[in-house]
């Protein structure tokens, strides 16, 4: 009996530590083209808006709800996938497999997850700051190259 139940312990285990965990990072585009960034509060750095997906949750139900969160908009529409980026190193705080989504918003800016986001602010494609978190500056090249990623 214990060695099943440490059988079970064990690939419980692996599932929390060793599996990378699925998000969803939106390109938010508001009606005058410009786009949505937020302020990381624990980097301070800027990024896309985005997190993981919640256990029950479908990729696009969880970018509807972390940009509601993290920036205060509504997603109308998907407009399209630009990329799956996977690799180990891509986030220096898990393994995660970031799906990349643009998509249509509209509203005002308004944080909501104060714990993790200081500001939220539109940039016009020019203006669009560098040193963003994670591997965000790639993000943002591979789109605005108008690629689709498998990495």
């Amino acid at each position: 009996m214990l060695y099943r139940w440490w059988r079970y312990v064990k690939t419980l285990l692996k599932v929390i530590f060793r599996h990378p965990l699925p998000g969803a990072v939106i390109i938010p585009i508001l009606p005058d083209g410009q786009i949505v960034l937020v302020r990381r509060r624990d980097t301070g750095q800027w990024s896309l808006p985005g997190g993981l997906v919640d256990w029950g949750e479908t990729v696009a139900t969880a970018a509807r709800r972390e940009l509601r969160e993290e920036t205060g908009l509504e997603l109308i529409k998907l407009r399209r996938l630009v990329g799956v980026y996977s690799n180990m190193e891509r986030d220096p705080r898990i393994h995660s497999i970031a799906i990349l989504v643009e998509a249509e918003v509209q509203g005002a800016l308004a944080v909501e997850d104060a714990a993790e986001i200081s500001e939220a602010r539109a940039f016009s494609l020019e203006a669009v700051p560098g040193n963003l978190a994670h591997d965000h500056d790639r993000l943002l090249s591979d789109y605005f190259q108008g690629s689709t990623v498998l990495a």
